[in-house]
């Protein structure tokens, strides 16, 4: 039984080989379709086109990349205005700023000045470690304001404070403070000052236009001319008081001008008025005083009715 089965694959596999022996063996049919490979006809065409505007694209952008680096004027340092060195960031010419800046200093260059301008006003900001605002400066069309606990001004050379000004008061450290306008000084309240002097060769003058003018101080009011006279004018009366002390006139001639001259009675006798060179001087009692004629003795007594006129 088994001799059977191995004949019967060996005639199966001969079989097989001589059939697959003579499909080898066929020919082939002559009208066989052959298809070309690659892409031909429109579809060439347009990858064509698509390559030539990729290259006149790049050609384009680079042309616009060279053209822009030459006129913003890039460098290895920096662009157009705006260099960058080992001090920091040094601009030229006029710059704009659309956006906050923040930076530690700002410095000019040494010939020429620093110019901040805007089409409104200028306002410089300082804040503490907490962001609130503890000083500002604004540079406006109408005015300039400073809002700060305290404002001076210093001298250039030694720092010294020529103007201060808080909540407690204002000092001038000036060593002349000079008001030139037409008005003069206009002062609401009350002044207080060591010292009040006219420029050289100019004349001082206080002056009360529509009021009185007061000069007080509790241990006296001196005013001198050492080179020069002293004069006292006014409308009405001029009144010299002092309530514990004495006024005391010291002069090498005193002159009380315009006093009236008394006349004495008709019983006295009295001397030519013709004559008369010397008078003497007599007081009312209302304090009026009066000249009369001198003679051996007092005629102020005979002389007293200018003082029923008073």
């Amino acid at each position: 039984m088994e001799p059977l089965i191995k004949w019967a694959v060996e005639q199966m596999t001969r079989e097989q080989y001589i059939l697959a022996t003579q499909q080898n063996n066929l020919p082939r049919a002559e009208n066989a379709q052959l298809y070309p490979v690659g892409i031909y006809g429109w579809r060439k065409r347009c990858l064509y086109f698509f390559v030539l505007l990729l290259l006149v694209t790049m050609i384009v952008n680079l042309a616009m990349t060279i053209w822009i680096l030459k006129v913003m004027n890039f460098t290895v340092d920096g662009m157009g205005n705006l260099r960058v060195t080992k001090k920091g960031i040094r601009l030229e010419g006029i710059s704009e700023f659309l956006l906050p800046l923040y930076v530690k200093e700002i410095h000019s260059r040494k010939d020429s000045p620093l110019v901040l301008q805007s089409d409104r006003n200028v306002t410089v900001n300082a804040r503490n470690h907490m962001g609130q605002l503890t000083g500002q400066l604004t540079v406006g069309a109408d005015a300039v304001e400073a809002q700060c606990k305290r404002f001076e001004v210093r001298a250039s050379e030694d720092g010294r404070v020529l103007f201060s000004a808080d909540e407690d008061g204002i000092t001038i450290g000036a060593e002349k403070l000079k008001v030139t306008g037409t008005e003069g000084a206009v002062f609401g309240h009350s002044v207080e000052t060591p010292h009040i002097r006219a420029e050289p060769s100019q004349d001082l003058r206080l002056e009360s236009p529509t009021r009185s003018l007061i000069m007080e101080a509790p241990r006296g009011v001196q005013v001198s001319a050492a080179a020069g006279d002293f004069k006292a004018a006014c409308r009405k009366e001029l009144h010299l008081q002092s309530t514990e002390g004495e006024i005391f006139l010291n002069a090498a001639t005193i002159r009380l001008g315009n006093l009236p001259t008394g006349s004495p009675s008709s019983s006295s006798p009295s001397p030519s008025h013709s004559r008369q060179t010397v008078h003497e001087l007599c007081v009312c009692p209302n304090g009026k005083l009066y000249l009369s004629p001198a003679g051996a003795g007092s005629t102020c007594q005979s002389s007293s009715n200018i003082c029923l006129w008073s």
